[in-house]
């Protein structure tokens, strides 16, 4: 609409005919809107903006003891056993050590009393999909990922009329992740109904808690076997020719996420009061309890957990572990003694956008 004199009022403000934010971007888009004019009190504007950047600054300020907003990798490479060393849980880390290894041992694996299960809609019959072609270096990190697993006894080699193709992506931390398209395989998989952890019951478990520890379980979904007459619908192939198949649940199929967490919640379920998990984290919360410093309560938690891990060989990457922290983050957010917030990493991308000036920006 054309205006010479905008209005001023409210009354006036009100009576203006109302546009939907759609109607609106697409009369902007295609050059219906000539001029935007925006309202404002201006100084308010100014003061409240002023107000949420010293909020903001206040709610970052962390102390010592506090997670700071380091991004994922450098808080992960600057884990190793020389970061604990002067904590006073160092001594019970070192106890359990073998379950926080640079690598998992190659070694026969157990049944944990869950095993992956592929139930097909009825009907459905084998499928295929080729392969594509790869760069060098991506072949060559492929062979060298089902070689090492071939003597960690996860795969062997498969005739099955079944193969599904395998690419590499980029990590966050860097190093490259081995993925299989298993679409046509996913669409033909009956849906695991196993409810997924709720955040906010996680979160209201640690209620007064004052110390907090993370674990990361390593490799999680290759702890767990693969149900036997399924092994052959988890058939792969690579750039070189050969045709995997899987003796251990690999990522990508559709309900392996359920499994896993169903496996977790069952093995650590004795933990779960102080420990709750979300598919492969583990929080370990404590408090001051019976005369029992929380740091001494804390060390028998972590204590009881880590003994647990290792009667049923669950292990942990040590560069994605806290210990005894008074805030740790837990899906988004930072969670301590002081209650939750945002976490800064997670947020700073919103905080930082740039305020749009002109009309062009707006497009």
């Amino acid at each position: 609409m054309e205006m010479e004199n905008p209005p001023t009022s409210a009354s006036e403000l009100t009576s203006l005919p109302a546009m939907s934010w759609m109607r609106f971007a697409k009369d902007l888009y295609d050059g219906r809107i000539e001029q935007i004019c925006i309202l404002s009190d201006l100084e308010r504007m100014k003061s409240e903006a002023e107000e949420l950047r010293q909020l903001h600054a206040a709610s970052t300020t962390e102390s010592e003891d506090t997670l700071s907003a380091k991004t994922k990798k450098e808080r992960f490479d600057g884990q190793s056993w020389d970061s604990p060393s002067a904590s006073p849980f160092y001594d019970v880390l070192r106890e359990h050590k073998d379950m926080l290894p640079d690598e998992i041992p190659a070694e026969l694996l157990h049944d944990k009393g869950i095993q992956h299960e592929i139930d097909l809609v009825p009907g459905t019959k084998y499928w295929v999909t080729r392969q594509w072609p790869l760069p060098r270096d991506q072949v060559k990190a492929i062979d060298d990922f089902f070689e090492s697993r071939r003597q960690a006894g996860q795969v062997r080699e498969s005739k099955s009329p079944h193969s599904a193709p395998t690419f590499c992506v980029k990590k966050p931390q860097g190093g490259r992740r081995i993925v299989h398209a298993y679409n046509k395989l996913n669409g033909a998989t009956i849906p695991a109904q196993t409810p997924i952890p709720r955040k906010d019951v996680i979160i209201d478990s640690m209620a007064k808690s004052t110390i907090y520890s993370a674990l990361d379980l390593r490799d999680g979904f290759y702890q767990i076997l693969m149900r036997e007459s399924d092994i052959a619908l988890t058939a792969v192939n690579n750039p070189s020719g050969m045709l995997w198949e899987w003796l251990v649940m690999p990522q990508g199929l559709k309900n392996a996420p359920a499994t896993f967490n169903r496996c977790v919640m069952h093995l650590l379920r004795s933990v779960r009061d102080f420990a709750p998990s979300y598919f492969d984290d583990v929080f370990v919360h404590s408090r001051a309890v019976n005369g029992k410093t929380d740091v001494e309560v804390h060390k028998e938690h972590l204590r009881k957990l880590l003994g647990l891990m290792r009667k049923h060989k669950l292990y942990a990457n040590l560069k994605k572990c806290i210990f005894g922290a008074s805030e740790i983050p837990i899906l988004g957010c930072l969670v301590g003694k002081n209650g939750v917030r945002s976490d800064p990493e997670k947020v700073r991308v919103i905080n930082e956008w740039p305020t749009l000036s002109n009309v062009k920006e707006l497009r």
